[in-house]
């Protein structure tokens, strides 16, 4: 292997034998006939990281990705292929790996520091750096299994980067935690990525793959896509998330078609029904219908209504939620002074609401209706309530709901 290089993967095929029933795997060990149905969790795939780079593994559920790292790390054998690495590996793969539940934290540290070829003597010297760092206090004299899920992050996480590992690898772990003690963990990790520890990293959090990673490496069904700068491999995945990729040609790039996102299946509607929203969008600046946004850059909700009634002066909505139901933000063609006309039994409108994303990082839910006021009372013709998701990506966010887009200077005087 090359000098240069962390870690080596070529062709790497990972193939699992999937029984109908339990009993099968019984019968073909007895006989010759086969039972099971092969399955490729990972075919063919090759990608190298190079010292001292932060590379991101990124895909839909199933992908492969966590697959991959468990194979780099020799938690799993690969059916085909090699994997070669330079350097000592500190692992963070899903919550439980690597402990016993009946040990305490303290007898964790040191089982799991041996596991890493560490000895006592030199685990004695990091224990305070790893205590300081998980904060979790007397807890880590308790039974792990006593732990909550942010306990145990914390102490896996503490553990993971305060053995100044050649080669840190983290698998969505840090999802757990709060927000805080993820905000200390990605500031660890960049401080020992500039002293020259290599990370491999899988994480669902675009922001964090734009933000840290030199390279990211997409993966779809078992099978490499593409490999290439972090901007650029997040878009073809927003692709594949909006069952884009390999039909561009098959769709109008405008045309707006909701299966094109995801829709919540159980959402809820109601309405009088004179007036019915049959199809709508979520579009980013490019023009791609998508439930991911980047923060800072424009985007377009599409809303396409027909009406069955006459209807003297229709109103177009839509309120975007945060996960607790809280309304943030949203808009209507009254409040924007819009020029409806009425509408007659047949009429199709198409709506357009174009706007600046400037929520913070995070995972919100859309709204939209058509409704009117009759009389001074307000009138629902349909509504639907949390009928998609919008995912919010950002490499920088500031305090509370929304960024003021705050230009910022400072003058230094001397003494």
């Amino acid at each position: 292997m090359d000098n240069n290089l962390a870690i080596k993967v070529n062709n790497v095929t990972k193939t699992y034998k999937l029984y109908e029933k339990p009993i099968d795997r019984l019968k073909e060990s007895l006989s010759r006939r086969q039972y099971h149905r092969p399955f490729n969790a990972l075919n063919d795939v090759s990608f190298e990281v190079e010292k001292g780079t932060t590379v991101g593994i990124i895909g839909t559920n199933g992908s492969g990705k966590s697959t991959m790292l468990k194979i780099i790390t020799g938690v799993l054998s690969q059916t085909t292929g090699t994997v070669e690495t330079e350097g000592n590996i500190s692992a963070l793969l899903e919550l439980g790996a690597g402990f016993n539940m009946d040990y305490t934290g303290i007898e964790n540290i040191y089982m799991n520091g041996t596991m890493m070829g560490f000895t006592r003597a030199q685990m004695d010297e990091k224990l305070d750096d790893i205590l300081e760092f998980a904060e979790i206090g007397d807890f880590v004299y308790q039974p792990v299994k006593t732990y909550s899920s942010g306990m145990f992050v914390r102490l896996a996480f503490a553990l993971a980067i305060n053995v100044d590992p050649d080669i840190l690898i983290v698998d969505e772990a840090l999802s757990v935690g709060d927000v805080f003690f993820q905000s200390k963990c990605y500031k660890r990790m960049e401080e020992i990525r500039k002293n020259g520890t290599t990370i491999l990293m899988v994480t669902h959090d675009m922001g964090s793959i734009i933000k840290y990673c030199d390279k990211v490496v997409v993966l779809n069904r078992g099978d490499k896509i593409a490999e290439g700068p972090a901007g650029e491999m997040v878009d073809l995945y927003k692709k594949i998330l909006a069952g884009k990729y390999g039909n561009e040609d098959e769709k109008k790039e405008d045309e707006m078609i909701s299966s094109q996102i995801t829709v919540n299946p159980n959402r809820t509607e109601y309405g009088d029904g004179r007036a019915r929203i049959i199809d709508f969008g979520l579009f980013d600046e490019k023009g791609e219908a998508t439930n991911l946004l980047l923060k800072g850059e424009y985007f377009t909700i599409r809303e396409k209504i027909r009406f069955h009634e006459d209807i003297a002066a229709p109103i177009f909505t839509y309120t975007i939620k945060d996960r607790k139901g809280t309304e943030l933000t949203g808009t209507n063609t009254m409040f924007e002074s819009a020029d409806v006309s009425p509408a007659k039994p047949g009429d199709v409108y198409e709506v357009e609401f174009r706007q600046k994303m400037t929520l913070q990082g995070g995972d919100y839910l859309l709204s939209m209706s058509c409704t009117s006021f009759e009389g001074g009372v307000h009138t629902v013709y349909h509504r639907l309530y949390d009928v998609a998701s919008i995912t919010v990506i950002s490499n920088k966010n500031t305090v509370g709901v929304y960024d003021m887009e705050s230009e910022v200077s400072v003058v230094k005087h001397e003494a």
